[in-house]
């Protein structure tokens, strides 16, 4: 048989690495969601509405998108 010390041993010894373990996952959640947050702030304070010259840029892209879809569609435009 085994000795009860051993065990008991064994299983303080398991249950802290498992604590740490823990601890250290629960730190590392903890910093990304701190991350997160601050990408979050920083991206919101202070954005400027896109310029005119922007706008159209992203309008000719999406037409082009939508000709590009047709095209491989097979519908004629």
């Amino acid at each position: 048989m085994q000795d009860p010390l051993i065990t008991l041993t064994l299983a303080i010894a398991g249950l802290s690495g498992l604590i740490i373990v823990t601890a250290a996952a629960l730190r590392g959640w903890n910093g990304w969601l701190d991350l997160k947050r601050a990408e979050l702030a920083r991206g919101t304070e202070g954005a400027a509405p896109p310029s005119t010259a922007t706008r159209i840029e992203v309008a000719d892209l999406k037409e082009r998108i939508r000709k590009l879809e047709a095209i491989a569609a097979g519908v004629d435009i």
